[in-house]
């Protein structure tokens, strides 16, 4: 327990500091929860989701794992979003990968980690999809291309589910984006990648690709 103690010593600094500055913070957030947007982002402890983007709690719904996969058949995550989108009513779901992302330097490489392999696999299917893309670049501009190209994937995966597209055939308010950020300058790209109905996901996602492809390029 004293190798960890210093954790609830800076909790309860935390929880001063806060109520110092906003008496009533914690009561009010006890009382509802109201965040705007939906986070799914990497497990990665270097990209603390709600510190990059300067939200306090509350402001922020977050799903987190490794290589921020969004998998049809994965009822953690689904189960977020389908809380987030139905429950929560968030105008926004974020998908934010990261520059040098382990899971994603595992799948590039072929390494083999054990159990996690299984659900890097997903990775792995985004590198062969644009295996002729990744294999016209540097091989040290790999890495960052196929965790620009994860996050593309990703995006659409979350907008195939029948959670977001119920959402939009019902005409309610949301759009999907994708982002990825830089541990090096802790500074977040955005892909452009911002969707807002079915209709749009062809168009969106060959521009993305494709932007990302010319951005190597040059």
């Amino acid at each position: 327990m004293k190798d960890i103690q210093h954790l609830l010593n800076n909790n309860r600094e935390w929880s001063r500091k806060i109520i110092a500055e906003r008496p009533d913070f914690f009561k009010t957030l006890s009382q509802q929860q109201t965040p705007r947007y939906l986070w799914i982002g990497c497990a990665d402890s270097r990209v603390p989701s709600s510190e990059i983007v300067n939200l306090r709690p509350g402001e922020l719904f977050v799903h987190r794992n490794v290589a921020n996969v969004v998998v049809h058949t994965d009822l953690n995550c689904l189960s977020v979003i389908q809380y987030a989108v139905e429950a929560l009513k968030v105008k926004d779901i974020i998908v934010c990968g990261h520059y040098g992302c382990g899971g994603v330097n595992a799948a590039l490489n072929g390494s083999k980690l054990g159990l996690i392999d299984n659900w890097l696999r997903h990775v792995q299917d985004v590198k062969q999809k644009h295996a002729d893309l990744l294999s016209s670049i540097a091989k040290n501009d790999q890495l960052d291309r196929l965790c620009e190209l994860n996050v593309i994937e990703q995006v659409i995966n979350v907008c195939q589910t029948t959670i977001v597209e119920n959402a939009w055939a019902s005409g309610q308010e949301l759009a999907v984006h994708g982002w990825i950020y830089g541990l090096a300058d802790g500074l977040i790209r955005d892909l452009h990648l911002s969707i807002t109905g079915t209709a749009e996901l062809a168009t969106v996602y060959r521009k993305a690709v494709a932007e990302g492809a010319e951005a190597q390029a040059r």
